[in-house]
């Protein structure tokens, strides 16, 4: 797919209509509620909702552990967009099931994943009290390579960004008109603070291209990804059943 071209407006566009048509068919009148980051996906997501819906009809929700660094990103973001918004606080909960969890080493794993565990069933928990579908935040390139939490963020009732690169969102992101800082900040997982590209190993931009283009100029990276994209897939898949 070399020489590849993306047209923001046009999938900026298709994407808002999508959302609309999806909301006809299964929600007629529910709100939009989105887990709110204060990240690019979030962003995004939030406001295509909002130029689907309008902005009455999109609730953010804001679900820090603790203390959050960057927890003024998430409420610049709600104000932009002038929707209702929520925030609750996932510390005690976190800490009560670790502490209600039986005498077994608690993996890292573990650990690592429950936080957005949580935060899904929160999501879940306010949606059902506002007539509401929940928005996955989800993208392509994090998809690719399973870079999400199974049952955490990468649940939902419709995902609009789940078929666009990182590059692709950010260049949504500017053609509806966010921030540039919420737009271009850079991801960390949230989890354990790292960068997502430190946690990868490789850039986006690199992933980007291979995903687009199918051009990898390093080796070890090309395998790395091949590497994660098989291991993951089974994230993308209906759960198998036996077929009597």
């Amino acid at each position: 797919m070399s020489g590849y071209e993306f047209n923001a407006k046009e999938m900026k566009d298709r994407c808002v209509q999508w959302i609309r048509d999806w909301f006809d068919a299964n929600g007629t009148g529910c709100n939009a509620v989105v887990g709110i980051s204060g990240g690019k996906d979030s962003s995004v997501v939030a406001a295509l909702c909002v130029e689907a819906l309008g902005k009455d009809r999109v609730i953010g929700v804001l679900m820090p552990c603790g203390i959050q660094g960057d927890i003024d990103m998430a409420r610049k973001l709600v104000d932009v967009l002038g929707i209702k918004n929520y925030e609750v606080n996932i510390k005690a909960a976190l800490d009560g099931i670790l502490g209600a969890l039986p005498d077994i080493e608690i993996s890292t794993q573990s650990r690592t994943n429950l936080p957005p565990r949580i935060r899904m069933t929160v999501l879940y928990a306010v949606s059902q009290s506002v007539n509401g579908r929940v928005a996955n935040t989800c993208n392509l390139s994090e998809d690719w390579v399973g870079y999400s939490t199974r049952y955490g963020d990468s649940v939902g009732d419709f995902s609009p960004l789940s078929r666009f690169t990182v590059a692709e969102v950010k260049a949504i992101g500017k053609e509806l008109g966010l921030p540039l800082d919420l737009v271009e900040k850079v991801p960390i997982d949230g989890l354990c603070g790292k960068t997502d590209e430190d946690n990868l190993g490789f850039t986006y931009a690199a992933l980007d291209r291979y995903i687009r283009e199918g051009i990898c100029e390093d080796p070890a990276v090309k395998e790395r990804i091949d590497t994660l994209h098989k291991r993951n897939l089974f994230k993308l898949e209906l759960m198998p059943c036996f077929e009597p």
